[in-house]
């Protein structure tokens, strides 16, 4: 069975989610191609493994065309401007507000190979990368929206399903 997306409320949105370790594990490969066929199904610029129901440190982004695979990604600098922009998520269909970030970020990762590596993002693709790693921590864009733009009984509605699932 093919990983599909995992829409809030599912619990899984807020587990923090296991490293990878087996880095020669061929399963690997297929979760990294899976999870970019899903966000591009889906239209999105980036995908943590728990919104496809897979319980690993995970993130593919699409950047301009080029899609990448982020594993076990650590923010391990943020700067103090901050930005604040317009999010929508795949695992929250038709809902959005603005969330303010910071504007650069420094991210230490693997690649598929094992490969350690460190970048700095800016301006979109920094919110991108810190939206998906907040992901895999079970930390969801709502928790930090300061004000909807769209969906906000949408939400309300799904957030009451939530807290009736807790009982």
């Amino acid at each position: 069975m093919k990983p599909n997306i995992i829409t809030y409320p599912h619990k899984l949105l807020r587990t923090k989610l296991d490293k990878v370790h087996n880095f020669n594990n061929p399963e690997l490969n297929k979760i990294i191609q899976e999870m970019t066929r899903l966000m591009i199904k889906y239209d999105g610029i980036g995908l943590a493994g728990n919104q496809a129901g897979i319980n690993k440190r995970i993130i593919v982004i699409n950047n301009h065309g080029v899609t990448r695979a982020y594993i076990n990604p650590q923010i391990k600098r943020k700067s103090f401007a901050k930005q604040k922009i317009e999010e929508g998520c795949i695992s929250f269909p038709e809902i959005m507000g603005y969330v303010s970030r910071s504007k650069s970020i420094v991210l230490e990762y693997y690649d598929y190979r094992g490969q350690k590596y460190k970048i700095r993002a800016r301006g979109l693709y920094a919110t991108v990368f810190q939206h998906e790693t907040d992901h895999i921590n079970g930390i969801l864009f709502t928790d930090k929206m300061k004000k909807f733009t769209q969906g906000e009984n949408k939400f309300k509605k799904l957030q009451g399903q939530a807290n009736d699932d807790e009982k």
